[in-house]
């Protein structure tokens, strides 16, 4: 679900034009009134609807932030000028010269090094808004990760601008590490996905298209296969209860080899599985609750304090004081 401030930011790019908001909210089912609501969210398929509305007005696909407009049909040119390269590691190279080409600014740039992918968007001029670069990532990753099948774990994500004032739903979207403020604006994740092979059919690629935008709101696959049954299995308990992974397998009836290399498959760990449920369970709990750092690291299943402070930081950047003043509008999330 998409909150607030995310629809606030796309309607922006109509009003910074001075066009009217309100047929772009009619298409997307959305009363104006209800964005004043903090706990406002709409689904991937009406931001979806907002999103084409709001290209269909200002006649581009990228909500007139980069250094020329991407003209509607461009994300679906982009898509069959990819979807034969192969491999993803080709693939991402042909989407990030297409969309330089699109766009002119930002451009990205892939370099591999230390067992990483690291795509760093290079620019003129000062910082462009938050909402640009992860309009740019979202794109690119949504597409990327439809392509070979599977959900790709990114390990961070930074920002070169600063963090929107009271909007912590950036750092609960890409599930890693966001930093905001840095030299340049990165993505990155590990770079054994690039043999990842592609293999999408004429038919699929029309499916896909026909559900764009809305399907790049989500990670692929987020809620299928064995992932997603471990993550159940884990959400129906206190994560002091968790099983070790040697254990869930035998509850799961397989050999612990086999849940580890499926998981494995699907773009992931046990051991990140449990870190993004703690991830989100702790940013809830200090966003929604008065309660105290160390009873929250408790009940998480740290055995210290210190150690929920440096995961926690490891997620945000911040501590988890300064972060539950930020999402209050105390002061910024800073450590």
């Amino acid at each position: 679900m998409i909150g607030p401030g995310f629809v606030e930011e796309a309607l922006w790019a109509l009003k910074r034009h001075g066009l009217d908001t309100g047929p772009a909210l009619k298409a997307a089912g959305i009363d104006a009134a209800a964005l004043a609501d903090p706990e406002f969210r709409i689904s991937a398929e009406g931001y979806g609807a907002l999103w084409l509305a709001v290209a269909e007005e200002l006649q581009d696909e990228f909500f007139g932030l980069g250094g020329r407009a991407m003209r509607p049909g461009s994300f679906t040119m982009l898509t069959y000028a990819i979807v034969g390269s192969g491999t993803l590691g080709i693939a991402l190279r042909r989407a990030l010269r297409f969309l330089g080409v699109m766009l002119e600014e930002p451009r990205g740039r892939m370099t591999v090094a230390g067992g990483l992918v690291v795509i760093t968007l290079s620019e003129s001029g000062p910082p462009r808004s938050a909402f640009a670069y992860r309009t740019f990532w979202m794109i690119l990753h949504g597409l990327v990760c439809w392509l070979v099948g599977r959900r790709l774990p990114l390990r961070r994500v930074d920002f070169r601008g600063p963090e929107p004032k009271g909007d912590t739903d950036y750092r609960l979207f890409f599930g890693a590490p966001v930093r905001f403020s840095q030299p340049a604006s990165v993505l990155a994740f590990d770079a054994r996905y690039l043999t990842l092979p592609i293999d999408r059919s004429e038919r699929a690629v029309k499916e896909f298209l026909r559900r764009a935008p809305a399907n790049l709101l989500v990670r692929y696959r987020h809620d299928a296969g064995i992932a997603a049954e471990v993550r159940a299995r884990l959400r129906a308990l206190s994560p002091v209860d968790w099983p070790t992974l040697e254990d869930l397998a035998t509850q799961m009836r397989m050999p612990a080899p086999t849940l580890r290399r499926r998981l494995r498959q699907e773009g992931g760990g046990y051991a990140e599985i449990k870190d993004a449920l703690r991830h989100r369970a702790a940013i809830t709990a200090l966003k929604e609750t008065d309660r105290p750092v160390a009873e929250i690291a408790a009940d998480l299943g740290f055995a210290e304090p210190s150690a929920f402070h440096r995961a926690f930081r490891k997620w945000t950047g911040a501590t988890p004081a300064a972060f539950r003043r930020a999402a209050r509008g105390d002061s910024p999330a800073a450590g």
